[in-house]
């Protein structure tokens, strides 16, 4: 029990805890629970919104493609949010009273639904272009800031009675229920009721992630003496360090700024996923990595001690407290392993990512093992069953994370996820398994009777499995960052693993384009399973850390028994 236990929780802490399907039982009984599946949800709407359906609506009316790329920067804003996670740590005015984080979350959402409205009033094939893009932008960032704090929330609002492990599959559940809202729904609606209206929908949806701000508990203040403790190492030395992350933090700002302004001045307009891969890993390593060995010399040269009745900061301190003492608390509790949880961040996630970018070539095209499905069948397949899939795939992992743990889950996940990648392989050297096993055990009949052909078939059939892994794997892997993640540092530590998570997807993205080009997609795929092997390994080596990081505490526990 922490020095920041109160009576209460030192009792709850004492009473018997339920297990396995208790768990999920007795939290379907809390409203943390529901707050975080509409948090989720809230969380979801926008992503889809914004870098997908509006994308189609300007596709159907014809907008060049000059002008979309100038609009895929605002993607960024998720690609880079720990730029500005330290600032969700301040009191915003006005909304002080609802607290740090549902004050945010409030912001946040009445922006959005402001962002979606002014979307709806804006025709992209008139003047209004404009103020269409503008919008995406705010919305974008929005967007990116509402994902840090409900990070954060579910960090904090986590106990005993409702694990981290449950909340993180409740809130990917809440998030992939509003990409197929937002996906396929919002496609059916402007079918029927035009764009307008779906963005009308959309603002009106966004009212869910308010109820959820609005029965979610408001976790407690850390007290400041325990941030404190993470001013480690001489005066002189943390001062040299956060000029030293300032100085990074300003040049990544500034990149970012930059490359936004040629975008929206220069004909034809760069690619953000260009931008990503060239300056992508610069960035990372002067504003995530360089920060994080300061923080480590920080820790080498030893913890200063600290008297736990301060109360009084200079401005130094308050930017040490929100920038750097996340990171020294990371590098402090992780010490050496720190290298091992850098790789399995880094790789996990990177099997599915990296050949993202060519998943529609390969369904619509015919060319190096391409499928040549049409658009209707790719988005049956992939936006509509493809979703379902995954959304069944992180309630496994939900389940499994209550009842196997956490380890077990991350390691089947990423075994999954490398394996499946050979069914892509198959189908795209002509589907010699796929073919077979689905004659044999009669899977052509049952989607037969549905009106879905053969070569669909397959491909639903081989999303299906890819998808199951992925959402499965997804879980998993919220849930492992969520409980690396100190919970007095939960935005900034979380927003750091989530963008290296998502930026390292795009360092092979070129080659394998090169690759496709010379031999066909089945060596992609193979590439990619082969890869993701080095996620099985992190996850094994991350494994036998915390076995060895378990038995040291119980020995200690005994020690100080004795």
């Amino acid at each position: 029990m922490t020095d920041l236990a109160t009576p209460a929780e030192e009792v709850a802490a004492l009473r018997p805890q339920p297990k396995g399907f208790g768990v999920i039982k007795a939290a379907f009984r809390e409203r943390r629970t529901l707050a975080m599946l509409l948090l989720g949800f809230s969380a979801g709407l926008p992503f889809a919104m914004l870098f997908g359906t509006l994308n189609a609506w300007l596709s159907e009316v014809d907008v060049s493609v000059a002008t979309i790329g100038i609009l895929s920067w605002v993607g960024l804003f998720g690609a880079f949010k720990f730029l500005w996670s330290p600032a969700v740590g301040l009191r915003l005015p006005l909304v002080a009273r609802m607290g740090r984080r549902r004050s945010w979350l409030v912001v946040c959402q009445s922006v959005l639904a402001a962002v979606f409205l002014v979307i709806a009033a804006s025709h992209p094939t008139g003047g209004a272009i404009g103020l269409l893009a503008m919008a995406a932008a705010v919305g974008a960032f929005a967007s990116a800031t509402q994902d840090i704090v409900i990070d954060t929330w579910r960090i904090e609002a986590a106990d005993d009675a409702l694990p981290v492990d449950l909340l993180s599959s409740v809130y990917q559940l809440g998030f992939r229920t509003a990409a197929l809202v937002g996906g396929a729904g919002a496609l059916v609606l402007a079918d029927t009721a035009g764009w307008p209206a779906t963005f009308i929908a959309a603002a009106v949806l966004m009212g869910l992630g308010l109820a959820g701000t609005l029965i979610a508990p408001e976790p407690a203040v850390a007290a400041e003496q325990a941030v404190a403790r993470e001013r480690v190492g001489s005066p002189r030395l943390r001062r040299a360090a956060l000029l030293i992350t300032l100085a990074a933090w300003a040049w990544a700002a500034f990149m970012l700024v930059r490359f936004m302004i040629t975008a929206l001045t220069t004909v034809p307009a760069p690619s953000a996923g260009q931008f990503i891969q060239s300056w992508g890993p610069g960035i990372v390593a002067a504003a995530v990595l360089l920060p994080a060995a300061l923080a480590g010399a920080l820790v080498w040269r030893g913890r200063s001690a600290v008297s736990t009745g301060q109360t009084s900061m200079g401005v130094a301190d308050r930017f040490y407290d929100a920038i750097l003492a996340p990171l020294v608390e990371l590098m402090g509790r992780l010490g050496w392993g720190a290298l091992i949880v850098l790789g399995l961040v880094l790789s996990y996630r990177i099997t599915d990512g990296v050949w993202g970018p060519f998943a529609y070539p390969f369904y619509l095209g015919t060319e190096g093992g391409g499928l040549g499905r049409t658009m209707t069948e790719v988005a049956l397949a992939s936006k509509t069953f493809g979703v379902v899939m995954t959304i069944l795939g992180i309630g496994l992992g939900g389940w499994a994370l209550v009842v196997v743990g956490r380890m077990p889950c991350l390691l089947i996940g990423a075994v999954l996820s490398a394996a499946t990648n050979l069914l892509m392989m198959d189908l795209a050297m002509g589907a010699p398994v796929i073919d077979p096993f689905m004659r044999a055990t009669g899977l052509y009949g049952l989607f037969g009777a549905f009106g879905v052909g053969e070569p669909l078939a397959r491909l639903m059939a081989a999303i299906a499995g890819e998808n199951i892994a992925g959402g499965f794997a997804g879980a998993a892997f919220v849930a492992y960052l969520s409980a690396l993640s100190n919970r007095l540092f939960g935005a900034v530590q979380f927003a750091v693993f989530a963008s290296l998570a998502l930026l390292i997807g795009t360092l092979g993205r070129a080659p394998l384009g090169e690759l496709v080009d010379r031999e066909g997609f089945a060596p992609m795929f193979q590439f990619a399973a082969l890869i993701g092997l080095v996620a099985v390994a992190f996850c094994l080596l991350e494994w036998v850390r915390l076995t060895f990081e378990r038995r040291k505490l119980e020995r200690a526990t005994v020690g100080a028994a004795d």
